[in-house]
C-alpha cells in the first residue's frame, strides 16, 4: 500500500500556507502529487437567491463583481502555489503514471465547492484540508465536510503552522469502533514507515468493539511494534486529554475516526470529541469516518 495522489482544497492565501506547505512535504515524502484544487462559486447559481427585488442591470452587475472577485483569488493563490512549489523544488506539471519523483498541479474550477471537493476527493489517496482557524475561512470547515461525509476517503487536517516533520511519531485513538479502523487502516503506510507508534485508549472515549491492545496486534502483524497508553480527559473533554497524550508522546501525526459518537449536528451545538480536536490540533491529524 502506498501513497501516490494528495489533494489540497484552497479557498484563500491566509487560510492555506501551512496546508499548502504540509501537502508538499508530503509529496515530496512520498514521491507522489499534490493537486491544488481552487473551486469558484458560480454567480449564476447565486442569483436567484440574491435576486429577488433587483433589476436585471443590478443582477448582472453583481455576477460580474463575483466573478472578478473569483479570478482575483485565484490568481493570488496561483501565485502562492507557483512561489511555494519553487521553493521546495517541487516540478509543476500533470500527474504522471509511474513518476518516482515529487510534482504538482493547480485546478481552477467553477462550481459548487462541497460537491467538486468531494468528487475530487473520491480519487485521491488522502485530501489535505487547512485547518478550519486558519485564516477565519470558513470555507475550510465546509471541505473538511465534505471530504469526511461524501467521498469514502480519508482526510488530513493540517495544523496551524508548518510542521518540521509527518509521521515520526504516530499516535492512534482508538475507541473501537468503524471509523476509527477506516483510519488506522488509511494511516498504515504512515505507520510503516514510523519511528514509535502508540495506541490512545481512555474509558470515557472507548466504545464496544475490539481493545487497544488488538489494536496494537493487528499493528503488529505488520512488522511494526506499537505500545498502548491511556489517557483522561482535561477538564471533562476527551478531545483535550487526547491531544495532551499525543503532544506527551511527540506525536507529529495522530489518527481518528470522526464523528463517532454522534451526529454531526450534534457535535456542532453541543461540542464533541471529533469538533475539540478540529478546533485545538497543533498536529497533522488523519481522519475517516
Amino acid at each position: 500500500m502506498s501513497v501516490r495522489k494528495f489533494l489540497l482544497p484552497v479557498s484563500s492565501s491566509a487560510s492555506s500556507e501551512a496546508a499548502l506547505q504540509t501537502g508538499l512535504m508530503l509529496a515530496r515524502m512520498w514521491n507522489a502529487h499534490l493537486e491544488v484544487l481552487h473551486i469558484r462559486s458560480d454567480a449564476r447559481e447565486i442569483a436567484p437567491f440574491a435576486g429577488e427585488g433587483l433589476s436585471g442591470a443590478m443582477l448582472e452587475d453583481m455576477m460580474n463583481a463575483s466573478d472578478a472577485e473569483g479570478g482575483a483569488r485565484a490568481r493570488s493563490l496561483d501565485e502562492q502555489f507557483q512561489a511555494a512549489t519553487k521553493a521546495a523544488f517541487v516540478p509543476v506539471r500533470e500527474a504522471k503514471p509511474g513518476a518516482n519523483e515529487p510534482s504538482a498541479s493547480f485546478t481552477d474550477l467553477t462550481g459548487r465547492e462541497e460537491q467538486l471537493v468531494a468528487f475530487k476527493a473520491r480519487l485521491a489517496d488522502l485530501t489535505i484540508v487547512p485547518h478550519p482557524l486558519a485564516g477565519d475561512d470558513a470555507a475550510t470547515a465546509d471541505a473538511l465536510h465534505a471530504v469526511l461525509f461524501d467521498s469514502g476517503r480519508p482526510v488530513m487536517l493540517a495544523p496551524l503552522q508548518t510542521p518540521q516533520t509527518i509521521g515520526k511519531r504516530v499516535t492512534v485513538a482508538w475507541n473501537g469502533t468503524a471509523r476509527a479502523a477506516s483510519a488506522l487502516s488509511s494511516a498504515m503506510p504512515f505507520i510503516r514507515q514510523a519511528e514509535a507508534v502508540r495506541v490512545l485508549i481512555s474509558d470515557d472515549y472507548s466504545r464496544p468493539g475490539p481493545s487497544g491492545q488488538e489494536a496494537a496486534d493487528y499493528i503488529a502483524h505488520h512488522g511494526i511494534k506499537a505500545d498502548v497508553a491511556r489517557f483522561a480527559p482535561r477538564n471533562r473533554e476527551v478531545g483535550a486529554g487526547l491531544l495532551a497524550a499525543a503532544a506527551e508522546f511527540g506525536a507529529d501525526l495522530m489518527t481518528m475516526g470522526a464523528y463517532s459518537t454522534a451526529s454531526r449536528l450534534r457535535q456542532l451545538i453541543l461540542g464533541g470529541t471529533t469538533r475539540h480536536v478540529l478546533e485545538n490540533a497543533h498536529l497533522p491529524v488523519l481522519m475517516n469516518r
